[in-house]
């Protein structure tokens, strides 16, 4: 086995993927504080042709050398807006008739190997603070609540961490 270099991986230009068609998917950040968990969603959502990123709240906005650290010029290319709340963009997506999905552990959460999304459905998936978590006042605009099933002694995964796991996940589902 050799390891593949950049020039074999395929990847496409930066016009090439704001020309590419993406999968029905938007993240929004509600108040992440971490930088460096700012910029891996952008990486993500670029690797996963994400339509767009809502940066609400307390999120830091690019250019920032903190979100570049990671995003590694992800931060370019995924199209992304900043609004001041986190209820703006809900009901900015809402009218563009997203469904609102919550990424949270709650009452009557969907597991995500159980959530299968309806064909043609757009979605807007809001990923918490670091600490805090989604606030709830955002959790009760939602349409569904969807859980990362977890089986050890900790109670959550890093932001970043579960926005690639549900992020995949759905990129598959969907593609």
């Amino acid at each position: 086995m050799r390891k593949l270099i950049n020039e074999e991986l395929s990847r496409l230009s930066a016009e090439e993927f704001k020309q590419a068609d993406k999968i029905p998917v938007v993240v929004v950040l509600d108040n992440v504080r971490s930088c460096n968990n700012v910029g891996s969603v952008f990486r993500t959502s670029d690797a996963l042709l994400v339509n767009k990123i809502f940066l609400c709240g307390i999120t830091a906005t690019p250019p920032d050398k903190e979100i570049h650290k990671t995003a590694l010029g992800a931060e370019n290319t995924v199209s992304w807006e900043y609004l001041q709340t986190t209820e703006e963009a809900v009901e900015n997506l809402k009218n563009d008739c997203y469904t609102i999905i919550a990424i949270e552990q709650v009452e009557g959460s969907i597991a995500l190997n159980e959530f299968i999304p309806e064909p043609g459905e757009k979605l807007a998936l809001i990923f918490g603070n670091e600490v805090k978590g989604v606030q709830q006042e955002i959790v009760n605009l939602c349409d569904k609540t969807i859980e990362i099933p977890q089986f050890g002694t900790k109670h959550s995964f890093n932001i970043a961490v579960s926005a690639g796991i549900v992020l995949w996940d759905l990129f598959n589902k969907l593609k």
